[in-house]
């Protein structure tokens, strides 16, 4: 419980001290973007540390799943298209997927290191 509380706080500071200071003209949400990043990055660090299981579900579940947020992407995502800004919406999908996925990659090549 304290961990989710944690990563839900983080969650609200990253996003509203990123979406502050960047704004991109077709309106992507970066806020979101730079949390599910760092999210998929930590999550990739997590699971190439070699950490008891119960640690590892408290850490992924609680505090990374608590600090990343789908629903807020994929609302943000409709709102774009519902605003005709279809070329946002899109770039919101891929520019996420493919910052994700590399994200943690390398978040497990960290932890590899470590």
């Amino acid at each position: 419980m304290v961990l989710g509380g944690l990563g839900a706080v983080c969650r609200l500071l990253v996003d509203r001290t990123v979406s502050g200071r960047v704004k991109l003209a077709n309106g992507l949400p970066v806020g979101t973007l730079a949390v599910n990043v760092s999210g998929a990055w930590l999550l990739g660090l997590l699971g190439a540390l070699a950490l008891t299981p119960q640690i590892a579900l408290l850490a992924g579940t609680a505090f990374v799943g608590a600090y990343t947020t789908f629903s807020t992407w994929m609302l943000e995502t409709q709102r774009l298209a519902e605003e005709r800004q279809g070329a946002a919406a899109a770039a919101n999908i891929v520019v996420s997927m493919v910052a994700g996925v590399a994200a943690a990659w390398l978040g497990q090549l960290t932890g590899r290191a470590l």
